[in-house]
């Protein structure tokens, strides 16, 4: 089974991609594989510390991922599953794409600040020729509407 690999984060236009990865994921007979990544840096205290930090930072990406999850097995008939990793983003991206042959396609979300569209989606783009699968970017500003009418 194809797999539609998206990126769970606190960003607004997460939402967007999650929403897109579930409809393509329904119409076509799909999956979806939810990634969290957990950055190291957010654990550079004593060890004991970093434990506890980093086993909240799970339970809220579990939280989050059930938010998600709910809608897409409710909404959708897709039951996605979570993985979690822990490092750079991009870096556990690719991995994560490596180690799972059934990834298809990366789903990233756009956001519609005048900042750009976010790190991830830049370093992408700009590493598409090279990735093994191809990269879908959906605008963060997109309505349900429109999304259920492209996907």
């Amino acid at each position: 089974m194809r797999k539609f690999l998206v990126v769970l984060d606190d960003s607004r236009e997460c939402l967007n991609a999650m929403r897109f990865a579930a409809m393509r994921a329904a119409k076509s007979g799909g999956g979806v594989a939810i990634l969290a990544v957990i950055p190291p840096d957010e654990f550079n205290h004593w060890i004991g510390v970093g434990d506890i930090m980093r086993e909240e930072a799970r339970e809220r990406i579990h939280a989050h991922f059930e938010v998600f999850a709910k809608w897409m097995r409710d909404k959708q008939g897709v039951d996605p599953e979570l993985v979690i990793r822990e490092g750079d983003p991009v870096s556990e991206i690719l991995a994560q794409v490596q180690d799972d042959p059934e990834i298809g396609l990366l789903v990233l979300g756009a956001a519609v600040d005048k900042k750009g569209p976010g790190p991830l989606v830049s370093h992408m783009t700009r590493s598409a020729g090279s990735l093994p699968i191809p990269v879908t970017v959906v605008p963060g500003d997109l309505s349900k509407d429109r999304l259920e009418a492209i996907t």
